[in-house]
């Protein structure tokens, strides 16, 4: 059987300290599920610790870091919140390039509750319909995107698929959506 992702590899970019844990292991879960190969890239080579709110949670090995990441090699990127995890992805110039490039390159992006701060950072949400957790909204709408409140927007007013959810209540919805979205990238 045929799986829905047949074999492309997807980026997970997360700082080293902050991805709220369920954010990431549920689209991680999703995408191997679909056949897809995904991948942990961080801000450093290293181990990443996640959090469960504001509680210290489980590590994750990243093996490639932002620096060395080329969009060339991926059909998508998902972008997981927690509060820190997007602060920090925001203030590193190689991550925010990194995200810039699949936005030229026409690839999709998922990005999930605070998770949109390094979007806005790389100037992608201009014109572009995006939901997040709310108190990112007044962000988003002074870099020029729409904000709605959905459990999942779907946005292709621009060069590429933006996939986006407010919280990990919607994660069932959001992790539908991008397995959907990647598959026809």
């Amino acid at each position: 059987m045929r799986k829905q992702l047949d074999d492309k590899q997807i980026a997970f970019l997360v700082a080293t300290e902050g991805v709220e844990q369920v954010e990431l292991t549920e689209p991680w879960r999703a995408v191997e599920e679909a056949g897809g190969r995904p991948e942990l890239i961080s801000t450093e080579v290293g181990k990443v610790q996640a959090f469960n709110h504001l509680t210290a949670a489980d590590t994750f090995d990243a093996e490639k870091s932002a620096d060395d990441a080329e969009v060339r090699d991926y059909a998508g990127l998902v972008l997981p919140g927690g509060v820190a995890n997007p602060d920090n992805l925001r203030m590193n110039t190689a991550a925010v390039a990194f995200i810039k490039s699949f936005f030229e390159a026409g690839k999709p992006v998922a990005v999930i509750c605070h998770g949109p701060w390094p979007l806005i950072e790389a100037d992608a949400v201009r014109d572009r319909s995006i939901t997040s957790w709310p108190s990112v909204q007044t962000d988003l709408r002074n870099a020029g995107a729409r904000w709605v409140d959905q459990e999942v927007v779907e946005c292709t007013d621009g060069p590429n698929t933006l996939v986006s959810s407010r919280n990990p209540d919607d994660l069932p919805a959001f992790c539908d959506a991008l397995v959907q979205v990647f598959a026809r990238a």
